[in-house]
């Protein structure tokens, strides 16, 4: 999904447009902001060869809501005049006057600068192909399905600040506040909810549940943040999905890399590593060693060689015997992965030292894809039929816990229980939970209302006897 600024100009071409009459700077400053608010990864169909044209179901705690069309067509935005389209980028207000869900990030983009929303209004009507298609409907359970309820909801947590230069810090430290808190939306995934879903302002990027996966947190604390990476590092990691004894990138983080910020300039990255090592630091409780300091090389083939008869069967009984049946042949016998390190070692990696084990789960049931400009990885899941076999919840288990216990952080115990939640898509907050009980709850009010009403009244005709 290489978004190219000479692509969009051969499009243009094929509409019918003289390239000549457009404001080609102007058309690929907007195209650099799509790409920094990585648009296309939400509003382009897994599978489409119709970019921005909509339809990618996205996951979250109330239900699925689908992506829409926002290429310059009738089904798509191509009615929106730019102050309609700011609206719904800055504060989540369609051309219609409905509300949009959070899962847009635009409590992030509304720190967007009038020449950015200007830019990126103008690639999308001009740099974009027109593509009339009608998506699926978001549909969410009452009372998530009431949309104007989110008036309520941005009037209390929404931040609709416009971006503010600082003028105590270097343009380096402003341009990755800007990228981290605005664009990029970094702060959306990385910082934990609260009970109404909304960002916790007294611990930003310090770490959030993201369904079956979870966000580290990235403040500079040097134990529980990023604080122990150096800057080429944080580059790197940005720019290719991977940070060799650090960690790599899994799940949402793996397509933010794939289709946003492998294609940000490099100056941008160091700009983003700037402000991230610039943060408050905030210790998660509990935490006393750097996640990605966990673990040694430790050969589960020696545990293991002349347990069985060669021709034995079901004999994968144990976490060491799973292990190295389904895992070994990649990330090696001894947990210190392959030479390119493309099949990342188990120890000395942040997914394995982490006390929250969700992406270590996450990856061994739905795999790893990132595809970048200088390598592809594909790890497979055990959780569908492939070409690997379909791993149970209590071998699942079995794998954590091993892997666990002789590379990642042993303290950390996996249960059938915990792969069963990860798989279904992670625990539901408790606004989610909280949500069959609401209709039930109306009717006992109106029913208590409705007997306080009858009461008073009778005892007012008593009263009059």
């Amino acid at each position: 999904m290489k978004r190219l600024i000479a692509s969009s100009l051969a499009a243009l071409v094929t509409f019918g447009v003289q390239a000549a009459s457009l404001d080609t700077h102007l058309l690929q400053q907007g195209e650099q902001v799509a790409i920094a608010s990585d648009c296309q990864a939400c509003h382009t169909a897994p599978g489409s060869k119709t970019a921005f044209s909509g339809g990618y179901g996205i996951a979250s705690p109330m239900g699925v809501i689908y992506a829409t069309n926002i290429t310059p067509s009738q089904s798509g935005i191509g009615h929106y005049s730019e102050a309609e389209f700011a609206a719904a980028v800055r504060h989540g207000v369609r051309a219609d006057g409905a509300q949009l869900y959070p899962a847009m990030p635009y409590t992030s983009y509304s720190m967007m600068t009038d020449a950015d929303v200007h830019a990126l209004y103008y690639y999308l009507m001009h740099g974009v192909q027109p593509v009339e298609k009608q998506n699926p409907q978001t549909h969410l359970p009452f009372p998530f399905s009431l949309r104007f309820s989110m008036r309520f909801w941005n009037m209390m947590f929404a931040n609709d600040k416009m971006w503010q230069n600082d003028g105590s810090k270097s343009a380096e430290w402003n341009r990755g506040n800007y990228l981290v808190n605005g664009l990029a939306h970094c702060n959306t995934c990385h910082t934990p909810r609260g009970f109404m879903m909304q960002e916790q302002q007294d611990r930003p990027l310090a770490g959030g549940l993201l369904g079956s996966w979870y966000a580290p947190n990235i403040t500079s604390d040097p134990i529980s943040g990023i604080g122990g990476w150096s800057d080429d590092e944080l580059v790197q990691y940005l720019k290719t999905g991977r940070a060799p004894g650090k960690n790599q990138a899994a799940g949402g983080m793996a397509e933010a890399v794939e289709h946003s910020l492998q294609y940000l300039p490099d100056s941008d990255l160091h700009a983003i590593a700037v402000y991230l090592k610039g943060t408050t630091p905030l210790r998660d409780e509990g935490e006393t060693q750097p996640a990605f300091s966990y673990g040694a090389p430790m050969d589960v083939e020696n545990s293991l060689r002349g347990r069985n008869p060669n021709n034995a069967n079901h004999s994968l009984t144990n976490g060491a015997a799973l292990f190295s049946g389904n895992c070994a042949s990649c990330h090696q016998p001894d947990g210190a992965g392959s030479a390119n390190q493309a099949y990342p070692s188990l120890f000395h990696n942040t997914a394995t030292g982490m006390r929250n084990p969700n992406n270590l789960i996450a990856a061994i049931l739905f795999g790893v894809q990132r595809d970048t400009t200088d390598h592809q990885v594909l790890m497979p899941g055990f959780s569908s039929p492939s070409y690997v076999d379909k791993l149970s919840d209590q071998q699942v288990a079995d794998i954590s816990n091993f892997v666990l216990k002789n590379y990642g952080n042993p303290d950390v115990t996996v249960t059938a229980g915990d792969v069963a939640w990860v798989r279904k898509g992670g625990h539901p907050p408790l606004l989610v939970r909280l949500q069959p009980l609401v209709v039930p709850g109306i009717i006992g009010v109106i029913i208590l209302v409705l007997a306080g009403v009858a009461l008073s009244v009778m005892l007012r005709r008593k009263g009059k006897k």
